[in-house]
This record gives structure tokens, C-alpha cells and sequence, in this order.
């Protein structure tokens, strides 16, 4: 496949908020490819643009005539774009990109993208669905300070996993409305049910839909100054307290899954709380931001058993290919991961079986969403 030009341009995202769209001509036709927005980042995320969204247009356009001498035809070769674009585009820019060309390689060679990735690929990843938001996901007054309370099903099968999390869902929206007087079937960012009461009254919702779930506490939204400001109720803790207080939490409510508990610098509470549980999922998303020297860290520490993969975070899916490999490696489970402000592509479902990922976490409900888990059933009817 060969890049005869690049353009792109500003489309809006799930949350009507500004991201990129790259698209390529090429020898065997027109591709494009979007990025999605993070709103709660994790501070050692790759920048989504060098200096503006606007800015990396231009660069990357100015840069179009430097791919025209390049043959493309296998995943690694995605180092040779890399090596053109470093320095002058964005981790949302770079990832869009990469994605088109991916397309344009599977079309010209009349496969799957997830083939491009690993030919061999046959393990389908559990589903990781938000069915209950709070934090920074949520724009209500009161509501949970954790962000996200999570459903996981256990099948082997996309399809029976999106059946069992949309009726899990309706189910707590039962639930929701009878313990809530606040509740009125709003949705947040991530489409996931908006409510005012905490975590535990949510926990406890949860605990009766007899399977396996857990959170992400994304606890770097509400900590600073040393200690975890919550404000429903209002209370705030130290890390010895945090720790405390999650691991009553983990033993109470049996929690299968506990994402970003401690702050992103907090490396040592994050393998305290591992050693307590090393039969939960103890994940890092903040901590290690899809990036591999945050891994390694995390690993030498031993502070999480399970980690988040979001595409964009980083932007190189060589990059991306490097974390996964070293992830599995060390036995650490592997979460491939949508955003809050997600868009149209489905990418991350060629990329999630394409990888073999352990996981998928991109919710349960909303076209963005939606469009990502046909996608998968698409890839299991397929294969049958």
C-alpha cells in the first residue's frame, strides 16, 4: 500500500467536544480514521497534540509528500510513519493516523485489520461495561466519587457478554429508581446511569446482580495535598486510610476488579493493596498511562496484576505492541480501553482481539460505544 496524501481535520466526539480525523489516499483508495478524548487523564499521558489540534493539521499535511516512497504492508510497518511524524504531531493525531493505514493495508491485502495485528488470533475478550457513573464523568452536584462501577461477564462469547451486560443494566436502572428519589434514568459522558447516592449504596445495587463487577475509583481526580477529598459524604483520608477503607471494600462486596485506588505517583499503596488481594484484578491505568517505563515501574514494584490499554494515550501502536508484549510476559492481564469522549471508529475491537486481550472496557450503551461491541459479535460470527 502506498500513501499518495494525508489531510485531516477537526470532527466533534461523543461529549460534541473537538478531536481529530485523519484520512489517507492512497493506491487502493480513501481511508479515515478518528481519535478519541480522555477527560480524566492521567498526568504522564502522551500529549493528544504538540502545541493545538489545528497546529498538528497543518504538520501532518505539510508532511504528506514524505510517505509517497513508502510501501506499507505489515504492522511493523507502521515504525517507518513514526519515524517521519515524531516530534511534529500529537498521540491523537499519530493514532488516527496509524489506524487509516491499517485500514488501507487490510483493504489491499483483503484481510481483517485485527489479521494485520496477529493472524492468529482467536481469544475474544471479557467485557468490562460502565453501567453506573460518578466522578469526573458525571456533571450532577451529588453523586459517587468514584467514577465508574463496572459489570464483567464471563462468557467466551461477545454476543452472550453484551446480552448479560445490557440486562445487568436494566436491571440496576430497577434497582436505581428504587432506592434513589434522585434517579431519572440520566446518563453520563460514558452513557453509564447517573445517580446521587455513594459508592457503597451503589456497591450494594450491584452486589445482587450475582456477577462479578468492581470500580474504577480514578482517585487522582479527588486526591491532593496528601490526602483523598470525598465529598459524598464529605470526608477526607490519608493513604493509610484509603487503603483501609478499600480493603473493607474489597472484602464486603467481593469485588472482582479495583482500577487507579490510589493515586498515579502512589506505586507502593497500589502493592500493598495487590499483596491483600492478588485474586482481584489490582489495575493501573494513571499509574502506568499505556506507557512502557510506567510498566516496567509498576512490575519491579509489583503494584498491579492488570492494566489499562488505551490506544491514545500513547499514540504508537508500536509502542502499544511493546506494552502488551511485556504485560503478558510478566502475566499481567491486558484491558483495552475506550474514553469518555469517544467517536465512530471501531478500532479498538480489531486491536483487542487482534492483541488478545484479557479485556475490553468500552461500556455498554451509546452508538460510540455500541459500535465498538458489534463490531467484536461481527469478528465471532465471522470466525464460526
Amino acid at each position: 500500500m502506498i500513501i499518495k496524501g494525508v489531510k485531516a481535520k477537526s470532527i466533534k466526539d461523543s461529549r460534541k467536544e473537538p478531536t481529530i480525523e485523519v484520512t489517507i489516499d492512497t493506491n487502493v483508495g480513501k481511508f479515515s480514521a478518528s481519535a478519541p478524548n480522555g477527560k480524566s487523564k492521567g498526568k504522564y499521558e502522551s500529549k493528544s497534540y504538540v502545541k493545538s489540534l489545528s497546529k498538528d493539521i497543518d504538520s501532518l499535511e505539510s508532511l504528506s509528500d514524505y510517505f509517497s516512497e513508502e510501501y506499507l504492508e505489515k504492522f511493523e510497518d507502521l515504525r517507518r510513519i513514526e519515524d517521519v511524524v515524531k516530534g511534529h504531531i500529537g498521540a491523537n493525531t499519530l493514532f488516527a493516523f496509524e489506524t487509516a493505514v491499517l485500514k488501507a493495508i487490510s483493504k489491499e491485502q483483503k484481510k481483517e485489520i485485527w489479521e494485520i495485528v496477529n493472524t492468529n488470533a482467536k481469544k475474544f475478550p471479557r467485557f468490562v461495561g460502565n453501567s453506573v457513573g460518578g466522578g469526573l464523568h458525571s456533571s450532577t452536584s451529588k453523586k459517587p466519587d468514584f467514577q465508574e462501577f463496572l459489570v464483567i461477564s464471563d462468557f467466551n462469547s461477545p454476543e452472550k457478554n453484551q446480552k448479560n451486560n445490557l440486562e445487568a443494566k436494566e436491571r440496576l436502572k430497577y434497582l436505581l429508581k428504587k432506592k434513589d428519589p434522585k434517579f431519572n434514568e440520566k446518563k453520563n459522558d460514558e452513557n453509564a446511569w447517573v445517580t446521587s447516592l455513594n459508592e457503597k449504596e451503589v456497591l450494594d445495587l450491584i452486589g445482587q446482580l450475582n456477577l462479578p463487577f468492581g470500580v474504577d475509583i480514578a482517585s487522582s481526580s479527588f486526591y491532593s495535598r496528601r490526602k483523598y477529598h470525598y465529598k459524598n459524604p464529605p470526608l477526607d483520608r490519608t493513604k493509610e486510610e484509603q487503603l483501609m477503607y478499600l480493603k473493607n471494600l474489597i472484602k464486603n462486596y467481593n469485588l472482582f476488579y479495583i482500577e487507579d485506588p490510589f493515586d498515579e505517583e502512589d506505586f507502593e499503596s497500589f502493592s500493598k493493596l495487590l499483596k491483600f488481594f492478588p485474586n482481584s484484578l489490582i489495575v493501573g491505568d494513571d499509574l502506568t498511562v499505556t506507557n512502557y517505563k510506567r510498566l516496567e515501574k509498576a512490575i519491579e514494584m509489583k503494584s498491579i496484576n492488570a492494566l489499562i490499554i488505551k490506544p491514545n494515550q500513547n499514540g504508537s501502536l508500536i509502542d502499544l505492541a511493546n506494552v502488551v508484549e511485556l504485560a503478558k510476559k510478566k502475566g499481567i492481564k491486558t484491558i483495552f480501553s475506550h474514553r469518555s469522549g469517544e467517536t465512530n471508529e471501531s478500532i479498538l475491537a480489531d486491536l483487542a482481539f487482534g492483541f488478545e486481550a484479557d479485556f475490553i472496557k468500552c461500556g455498554i450503551t451509546g452508538l460510540e460505544r455500541e459500535i465498538k461491541i458489534k463490531r467484536l459479535i461481527e469478528i465471532e460470527k465471522r470466525l464460526k
